[in-house]
């Protein structure tokens, strides 16, 4: 993947990427990523994507972007930081003489050592004594496959149901769900955490209501709208806990960062079942578990 970021003068951060959002928080974690790298306030980043002008990213699908792109966006604020460090170095009497791109920080719009924080440069006044209007970088990342083939760095889950099953009618509701799910570094809780919220649905639905009907005269699924495909609706949901488990792994990318959107899907239409077979005793195993297997 390849990330590319431009610093202006007047402090402001622009990343780019090729990437898109469709409403997994990309713009929110990427803009995060970046800001934390430099050491910036969030308002003073801004994330571009979804234009494929911009620099090569993957589909957004696969529980893959924040892993891909995420490593390409702190690739690139690094080699940004490195030629800002540099040219901090060409300052006379700079208090970041000698010092390489692992023995500073970059926090709160400065360059300071690691070992004395008060050796500082600013980056702002740095820009403006060097007199460039903005500083640029690009870095290209990929997995590191020797790296990383001894090992197995999936993200994982355990799901826990609690169903309520009408013994007269056959209709079954989901009191409860529990997903604890670790998936490595969790960069912005509040996203993730709706990402497995939108999982657990879909996957309710997939247990209990989702069947397309295929016209096998013609070839056609004949249920295909809303209408008649049915999907869960407020009233199909009820409590769902999302546990996210801490989760450090160092050899699947630098951010340690896994997939998060579709694992917490997985085992939630099992766990259904099983939990139906619990109540009834009747062990369905063809999707979805309607009223007519049970009665």
């Amino acid at each position: 993947m390849v990330g590319e970021v431009v610093l202006t003068a007047a402090g402001h951060l622009m990343v780019s990427s090729a990437s898109n959002d469709i409403g997994t928080g990309t713009y929110t974690i990427m803009t995060q990523i970046a800001a934390q790298t430099l050491g910036l306030p969030l308002e003073a980043v801004t994330f571009r994507l979804g234009d494929t002008e911009l620099p090569e990213a993957p589909v957004q699908g696969g529980s893959w972007t924040a892993a891909s792109v995420g490593t390409a966006v702190q690739a690139a604020c690094q080699a940004l930081g490195n030629k800002l460090l540099k040219l901090a170095q060409q300052l006379a009497d700079s208090p970041l003489q000698g010092a390489a791109f692992e023995d500073v920080q970059f926090v709160d719009g400065v360059i300071r050592l690691n070992e004395d924080i008060s050796r500082r440069v600013g980056i702002a006044e740095l820009l403006d004594a060097s007199g460039e209007e903005k500083v640029e970088a690009e870095a290209t990342t990929g997995p590191n496959m020797l790296k990383q083939q001894p090992y197995s760095m999936h993200s994982h889950n355990a799901v826990f149901v609690e169903v309520r099953v009408d013994e007269d009618l056959g209709t079954v509701h989901v009191a409860r769900v529990v997903n604890a799910v670790a998936a490595g570094r969790i960069l912005n809780p509040k996203t993730a955490r709706s990402q497995v919220l939108g999982s657990v649905v879909w996957g309710i639905g997939m247990a209990l209501m989702e069947e397309s009907i295929m016209d096998h005269g013609f070839g056609r699924y004949m249920n295909h709208n809303l209408a008649e495909y049915h999907i869960p609706v407020m009233a199909d949901i009820d409590t769902i806990d999302v546990v996210l488990v801490e989760e450090e792994d160092d050899i699947v990318n630098p951010l340690g960062v896994k997939g998060i959107g579709e694992i917490g899907f997985l085992g939630v239409a099992a766990a259904v079942a099983n939990a139906v077979f619990h109540a009834t005793g009747k062990r369905v195993r063809d999707l979805p578990v309607s009223l007519d297997k049970l009665l």
